[in-house]
């Protein structure tokens, strides 16, 4: 399995965007993933995904999940220390799909 290292490098850049918005069903913001320090890695397979999906959906969540590697098994044994993986492993285990909203960098 490649490195999470390996991974973000085959991945679209991302120094388009400021950030990306989740929003639930109804249309309300659960989450924002922005482009700073400590966040672009997720920025960047939040942003694969929402290219390659359309949305976060159940089967995003699982591709993000091995995109995100060796973080993963850690997210898994250590609940809260990686949220967007952790958002990612609910919307998998509770078959819920997230849509996307792009805040553009000016």
């Amino acid at each position: 399995m490649a490195q999470f290292s390996e991974n973000l490098k085959k991945l679209p850049g991302i120094s388009h965007l400021a950030a990306i918005m989740l929003l639930d069903a109804a249309g309300e913001t659960v989450a924002m993933i922005e482009n700073k320090a400590g966040s672009q890695g997720a920025l960047a397979i939040y942003n694969h995904l929402a290219q390659t999906y359309g949305a976060i959906t159940p089967e995003a969540a699982r591709k993000g999940l091995e995109l995100f590697a060796e973080h993963t098994e850690v997210a898994r044994a250590e609940p809260g220390k990686h949220p967007n993986i952790d958002r990612l492993l609910t919307l998998l285990d509770e078959r819920v799909t997230l849509r996307t909203k792009h805040i553009f960098a000016v």
